[in-house]
């Protein structure tokens, strides 16, 4: 006989607006051991599995901590109230946990009182506005109430749910059917319990005493304070949405380049300060698309997207906005490996040639894409032209000990640009997490053309594939993006910037290392940079000691930039 041997879910800390699969041990009637699903619509042996989700709601109310999720709050911010700032903002679950974040709290209540003195009403910010809609791009919030009753929860919706029992003061509301359940902001502070249970299909009763489990309780998803696009063309003014959520101008367009941490290396091992359920996948993802999406960037370009979630997950998700996803597409990519066999073939001697592929070969790889402009179809250099536009976007080799393979990486996807270049008068964006630093040879060849023949990345070079050193240069006129915050003259994001490099402090921050190693590279005889997303501050983000965290759940942070079509200069 079919029956339930072990059930349990994958984090006892339910998030709202993240889907909760249990795993479902089943032993068969041939004494086999299976985790496949046995629905009603595919009994085995005249036998399924039924699935019943319940709240456990108790008369008392619960208000849960801003800062600590999973902590109950015991205060609430009188000023957040006064401002008229989301509810869930207000409550701390300590006088120390709320005299700990004061400093940053205090933001919030300072731009409410600056967005009501300057507009009359809320500011709108690109994170952090995820309920409103245009050109067909939905934005992409985890779930509040007035959204609960978009989720799917069962055959039927069945809110209000029916009363299934009373018992000491607490009620327990059957709340979902099927075997996944995704909390919605009415379970919020209360307790769910999954139910499992062998069901004869004729006569529809169970067989057997059910399994079941029982989770924390339900927290609200952490939401993170919005970053603002910061004008760089003009004076410091938050760059204002038009009605289809862009940037309002016309030839204007912004692109987005994130590190998404992949799920195979967010390891509790390596990011064991990040809360599990903060950590796991099935929330990461959602406060990745909801962060992704709220930026309503016209490009996107991401990295470390494992093949299953890109399949599965974003290429859906992000075609329900608008987007066309490319990944790894062989007709319109830069492999390394290929080009490592064929640098290994021409230079290498033969009897070392097998050393060189285990060193060349890195499975990375930079994809090329050349888009046309959607706004009025026209050049900026002649009315009549098609506006294009080439975009690169790569993710170099990691490990600090391969310095040439990174620099070969670098050069060989420079090189291949240079190409397009030469065949097509294009503007052109080099997007990507280079794994290098801005004193790093790599960075000196993006930014400046070429790299000191004394530079000390320069020693590694056991196969001499960079030699000579006369031929790391590339003619391509690269300037990057986030370099604009020091140019403009902008105090408060000056703060954020290395002096020295003119690239932010950090866009990649973990409890073992901060410090720079994403970028956006323009064409600057092409494009103008209008404005850039905010960057972070340290200090906010040492509060949770690192990322990935509750908040933020890459270890990396997003660049957002705008950009304006100019006429090439001759």
């Amino acid at each position: 006989m079919l029956t339930v041997v072990r059930v349990h879910l994958p984090s006892d800390i339910p998030i709202v607006g993240c889907e909760l699969t249990p795993y479902v041990l089943l032993r068969k009637p041939d004494n086999t051991v299976s985790t496949d699903d046995v629905p009603l619509t595919n009994p085995l042996n005249g036998h399924f599995l039924r699935y019943n989700w319940y709240r456990i709601q108790s008369d008392k109310k619960v208000a849960v901590c801003s800062i600590h999720p999973s902590e109950q709050a015991t205060l609430q911010c009188l000023g957040c109230v006064k401002a008229k700032l989301p509810v869930t903002k207000s409550y701390h679950c300590s006088p120390k946990c709320f005299s700990d974040a004061w400093q940053h709290h205090r933001v919030l209540h300072d731009r409410a009182a600056s967005a009501v003195n300057e507009n009359g009403g809320e500011e709108d910010e690109l994170f952090g506005q995820h309920n409103s809609s245009g050109s067909g791009v939905l934005n992409a919030g985890l779930p509040s109430s007035a959204s609960s009753a978009n989720l799917s929860n069962g055959s039927t919706m069945v809110y209000p749910a029916q009363v299934t029992r009373r018992s000491g003061g607490e009620t327990w509301f059957e709340v979902g059917c099927c075997k996944t359940y995704t909390p919605s902001a009415d379970d919020i502070g209360h307790v769910l319990k999954l139910e499992c249970v062998v069901v004869d299909i004729e006569t529809k009763l169970s067989v057997g005493h059910p399994m079941t489990v029982t989770t924390s309780q339900v927290i609200p998803a952490p939401t993170p304070t919005p970053r603002r696009m910061i004008s760089v063309s003009g004076s410091d003014v938050i760059g204002s949405l038009d009605s289809d959520g862009r940037i309002a101008a016309v030839g204007n367009f912004t692109v987005l380049s994130y590190n998404i941490l992949a799920e195979a290396y967010a390891t509790s091992d390596t990011y064991n300060y990040c809360p599990s359920w903060a950590l796991s996948w099935p929330y990461r993802r959602q406060n990745l698309l909801r962060e992704i999406v709220g930026y309503k960037a016209d490009i996107v370009c991401l990295q470390e997207v494992q093949y299953d979630h890109f399949d599965e997950f974003f290429a859906p998700e992000l075609d329900k906005h608008g987007y066309q996803a490319l990944y790894k597409r062989k007709t319109s990519e830069v492999e390394f490996n290929k080009a490592a066999q064929s640098l290994t073939e021409a230079v290498v001697p033969s009897t070392q040639k097998k050393t060189a592929l285990n060193r060349l070969v890195k499975d990375n790889v930079a994809l090329i894409a050349v888009l046309e402009a959607k706004f009025g179809h026209q050049g900026v250099d002649n009315p009549g032209k098609r506006q294009l536009l080439c975009v690169a976007n790569t993710h170099v080799n990691v490990q600090q000990d391969l310095k040439d393979v990174k620099l070969w990486q670098v050069h060989t996807l420079l090189k291949g640009l240079e190409k397009i270049a030469n065949s097509a008068d294009i503007p052109m964006l080099v997007c990507g997490d280079f794994n290098s630093t801005p004193v790093s040879a790599p960075h000196s060849l993006l930014a400046r053309g070429k790299v000191d023949p004394t530079h000390l990345d320069l020693v590694v070079d056991p196969l001499g594939i960079l030699r000579p050193h006369g031929k790391l240069v590339h003619q391509l006129p690269l300037v990057s993006a986030y370099s604009s915050f020091v140019r403009g003259g902008l105090e408060q994001h000056r703060r954020r910037m290395d002096p020295s490099s003119n690239e932010p402090l950090f866009t990649n921050c973990t409890r073992d290392f901060i410090g720079t190693h994403d970028y956006i590279f323009y064409t600057a005889d092409s494009l103008t940079v209008e404005s850039l997303l905010e960057l972070l501050d340290e200090d906010n983000l040492r509060k949770d000691t690192a990322l990935p965290s509750a908040e933020w759940s890459s270890d990396h942070i997003a660049l957002l930039a705008e950009f304006r079509c100019t006429p090439r200069r001759r």
